[in-house]
């Protein structure tokens, strides 16, 4: 099964230097949806799965539509490393206390955000609900082979259309690599980007690889942001 992680469009994180909890897409982010949307329409998916935030279902609205599909098919395990509710809260102070966390040792990043989800958690919701997903389309753990994967149909194609975090940790989960409590500056993917995971025959069972990451070719240069 190849799996295409799309990253969301540009979020209003703020609007009158007010933080927004939960946050749709900005003009510019969605015309970077479109963008994805136009880039994607030649390609088919057996499956498509959407995050439950507002701007992963903003984004995937023209996705969806080219598809022909109505209703997004959510998957609650898809969304972001939870913070916390900072909803009126000055956009400055926010981004204030993102720079004292980032300035924590190490250790302490696996606590997150002080109120939010801590990342040992995410982590888990994360690759268990993707574990369970893989499970149902045919993609288990190999019985003998430690990283290995057996992939009942190596041609298949899921799309899930989800977050820099998310899909860092879906990414670093299927190649097998040691996960560390910033995924997303480990794998880097800008706003309405696509990344490829595809099978790759090894003995007896299926190795993931990182055949695309973070493409952003259908989004002029003035146009991208992170």
């Amino acid at each position: 099964m190849e799996i295409v992680l799309a990253r969301h469009a540009e979020p209003e994180w703020a609007r009158d230097g007010l933080s927004i909890d939960n946050p749709g897409l900005t003009e510019r982010g969605r015309r970077q949806a479109q963008l994805l949307a136009e880039r994607l329409a030649h390609e088919t998916f057996d499956h498509v799965f959407v995050s439950p935030m507002e701007r992963t279902r903003q984004t995937a609205e023209p996705i969806l539509a080219t598809y022909g599909i109505e209703e997004p098919p959510i998957e609650p395990w898809l969304e972001e490393l939870r913070m916390p509710d900072w909803t009126g809260t000055p956009s400055e102070e926010v981004e204030e206390l993102f720079r004292q966390a980032a300035a924590r040792p190490v250790a302490e990043h696996w606590d997150g955000m002080a109120g939010g989800e801590p990342f040992r958690d995410f982590h888990e919701r994360v690759t268990k609900g993707l574990g369970t997903l893989l499970g149902e389309l045919g993609v288990t753990p190999h019985d003998e082979e430690p990283f290995l994967w057996e992939v009942d149909d190596p041609e298949s194609r899921a799309l899930f259309v989800a977050h820099a975090g998310t899909n860092a940790t879906i990414i670093g989960h299927l190649l097998g690599v040691e996960p560390t409590p910033w995924e997303w500056e480990r794998f880097v993917m800008f706003h309405a980007s696509f990344s490829v995971l595809r099978p790759i025959r090894i003995g007896h069972g299926y190795s993931f690889s990182l055949y695309r990451l973070g493409d952003t070719e259908h989004v002029p240069d003035d146009m991208r942001t992170r």
